[in-house]
């Protein structure tokens, strides 16, 4: 029989099954099950969910208890719901404020440095808050954003980020990363910085940039500087994560020097590197010696492809000649681990976007080519940034995992890509999601919207 989406009648049950489920093997905690798995990795289960848990996964039409209710999904996809790993939610939906007016790299920072003025806490609760309410409906359960945190705001900026995490605990659960030029940390504002990510329990994060380029002048003493950022690290026992050679120029070749630093300092494991996109303009014996000592230092990677192919190789009146993403595949063929996150949102760095990681996976399946075969395109947005970002009980589907759950309206991964998913189907607990995208109008009001005729009366 033939089950309509819209007429599946979901449980308010404390224990169901969710039955005749497509689960993708990668997203399962523990998929050595007898069930057969499809030529798209995916296997068909029922999963018994009991009291926000879920209880039981076992193969399709095993479960044959007529005692407890089932609520039949026709052999639609169900994943865990998503991990956006790096983030700006400090930055984000400012782009009516300060917009980026020819969408350059170099613009959209000094547009953001602008904007920074603007970010008291009322106005960075007002956009945080929009954003991880757009990310909430989306079906995102975990985020890890970084936050600027210069002279002139890092007391601003964090007490809101430790109100919001607060606030929002149990539904999207937060992180937090420092974020300012890695040069900034040498002087005793480092010190500073490194007692609020502590006092925070956050990450010490960075940019680097040894070459001349978007990121601006040469650092040529980047080895000491990165010394000063893994003693605070130490001192303080943080993660680090950081953005890294987000340019286009070959000469940016910071990701191998960050590498033998995380070595020399014992730090294997203990580090993410963002962006990485001048690697794939690199030489292809540069390339192996850079991943050689990214696997031995057993570093992490965040690729960035929807804000990365918006801002890298972008000239005026030209078309761009490279997508601005870093070499995915053969990090993967290496063993190293790497996620695919949604970065900027509606601000300068990116002028579009909604916190959805589901159009994050769309899009990042097509520009990095992640496909033919799709098998493990999902672990992109769910499995490995949560071993990344150590989100525990985020990422996978496992007896004994909470209940928080995508239904799709699509039975394939292919299904899935093709259309937006506007329709899917969050669970929180095992209860049918009720929140809703929350309206522009919530964000800036007609009155109030910047730029307009009226906002300057």
């Amino acid at each position: 029989m033939k089950i309509h989406f819209a007429d599946i009648a979901w449980s308010d049950a404390p224990r169901f099954w969710l039955a005749n489920a497509r689960i993708p093997v990668c997203l399962l905690a523990n998929p050595a099950m007898s069930a057969d798995v499809d030529p798209e990795g995916v296997l068909r289960v029922d999963v018994l969910v009991e009291d926000g848990k879920i209880a039981r996964i076992v193969p399709a039409l095993d479960a044959r208890d007529d005692a407890i209710a089932r609520v039949d999904l026709g052999g639609r996809q169900v994943w865990p719901t998503l991990i956006d790993v790096h983030t700006h939610l400090d930055k984000g939906h400012s782009i009516e404020r300060n917009p980026n007016i020819d969408g350059t790299f170099n613009n959209a920072r000094l547009a953001a440095a602008a904007d920074r003025q603007n970010w008291k806490a009322p106005d960075l609760r007002r956009r945080m808050g929009f954003g991880l309410r757009c990310a909430h409906a989306h079906g995102v359960s975990a985020i890890r954003t970084h936050i600027d945190t210069y002279h002139d705001n890092a007391e601003r900026s964090w007490p809101v980020l430790r109100e919001m995490r607060e606030e929002w605990a149990g539904r999207v659960d937060l992180q937090a990363v420092s974020l300012c030029p890695i040069e900034l940390l040498m002087e005793s504002f480092g010190d500073r910085v490194a007692a609020i990510v502590k006092e925070s329990g956050g990450l010490l994060g960075g940019v680097t940039r040894p070459a001349i380029g978007t990121h601006g002048a040469p650092q040529a003493n980047i080895d000491e500087q990165l010394d000063r950022l893994f003693a605070l690290a130490i001192r303080h026992d943080l993660d680090i994560d950081l953005h890294v050679d987000e340019t286009d120029d070959p000469a940016a070749a910071t990701l191998p020097i960050i590498a033998h630093s995380a070595l020399r300092h014992g730090y294997k494991g203990r580090v993410v590197c963002g962006h990485c996109c001048s690697l794939a303009v690199q030489s292809e014996s540069e390339i192996d010696r850079t991943l050689d000592l990214l696997a031995e230092a057993d570093i992490s990677i965040v690729t960035l492809p929807t804000v990365n192919m918006y801002l890298q190789d972008r000239r005026s009146g030209r078309t761009p000649r490279w997508r601005g993403v870093t070499v995915v595949h053969e990090m993967i063929k290496r063993g190293i681990p790497v996620a695919a996150a949604g970065d900027n949102c509606r601000d300068s760095f990116y002028a579009y976007g909604d916190h959805d990681m589901v159009d994050t996976f769309r899009q990042a399946v097509r520009i990095l080519h992640f496909d033919h075969p799709l098998s493990e395109a999902p672990s992109l947005v769910a499995s490995v940034p949560s071993r990344i970002a150590k989100f525990e009980g985020h990422g996978l589907i496992g007896e004994g995992a909470p209940a928080r759950l995508i239904v799709f309206n699509a039975r394939s991964l292919n299904e899935i890509v093709s259309r937006p998913q506007a329709d899917r189907v969050v669970l929180e607990g095992g209860r049918r999601l009720a929140a809703k995208l929350p309206d522009y109008s919530e964000l800036w009001a007609d009155d109030d919207l910047p730029g307009t005729t009226a906002a300057a009366e």
